[in-house]
């Protein structure tokens, strides 16, 4: 189902199951889809539709209990824990609900972490720059606990950014804020997703904000119930 040439990611009949009460939980099924480079897809369901569980198996953190993911024409379940890793750090941003900032590093030192981690030279001026582009650039010495949770979105939001991922996921990422912030960082975050030309795959309940993507896929009964092109 909406199967693109040369995708940037893709699904192949990926099932996810666990065992509950010694028995197996079918979460979902023969999910199938793919996205192109540069495109915006939104996982659209009910809570516990498995939406949070299948952007974790498309972006390597789990794996799936059959069918394939591939990211960057690569086999995710074909790679070790290291090899997943590895291609998460140079294909991936991720920006999550709850922010996940480290409390012990300020904004500055946040953003900058994954180009360190990589063994960039530029990484407190590409930090800085980003920082100034989400509006941060009078707070960029401020810990998690000194900022509002929508400058902690934006933290996140640069963190995401920075390394110029190929693909950007985000999980609810105004779930945790009010209307009006919300809606502010949703401005910002499609700015930057265009201006970058990342692909992004969004998780929400949030029909509206589903609906500023390319596409939608909505995960009903443990199935890829329909997608909108």
């Amino acid at each position: 189902m909406n199967l693109t040439d040369n995708p940037i990611l893709s699904a192949e009949n990926v099932s996810k199951s666990v065992s509950f009460a010694g028995a197996p939980l079918n979460i979902f099924q023969d999910v199938r889809f793919s996205v192109a480079a540069g495109d915006s897809l939104a996982i659209v369901g009910a809570s516990g539709s498995g939406k949070s569980t299948l952007l974790g198996l498309l972006a390597g953190l789990d794996t799936p209990s059959s069918g394939a993911v591939m990211l960057a024409g690569q086999t995710m379940s074909a790679l070790d824990e290291d090899g997943r890793a590895a291609l998460r750090a140079s294909h991936v941003g991720f920006v999550f609900q709850q922010f996940q900032l480290l409390p012990a590093l300020n904004a500055m030192e946040n953003v900058m972490l994954p180009l360190e981690l990589a063994g960039r030279s530029d990484a407190r001026a590409s930090a800085k720059a980003i920082l100034e582009r989400v509006g941060l650039g009078t707070r960029m010495t401020h810990y998690p606990r000194q900022l509002s949770g929508g400058e902690q979105q934006r933290v996140a939001l640069a963190r995401a950014f920075v390394g110029a991922p190929s693909v950007l996921f985000a999980d609810e990422p105004t779930g945790s804020l009010d209307s009006e912030t919300g809606a502010q960082i949703v401005e910002l975050m499609f700015a930057m997703n265009a201006e970058s030309k990342t692909t992004l795959i969004l998780v929400t309940h949030d029909e509206s904000l589903a609906g500023r993507c390319g596409r939608q896929i909505r995960l009903n009964g443990g199935r890829l119930q329909a997608a909108s092109a």
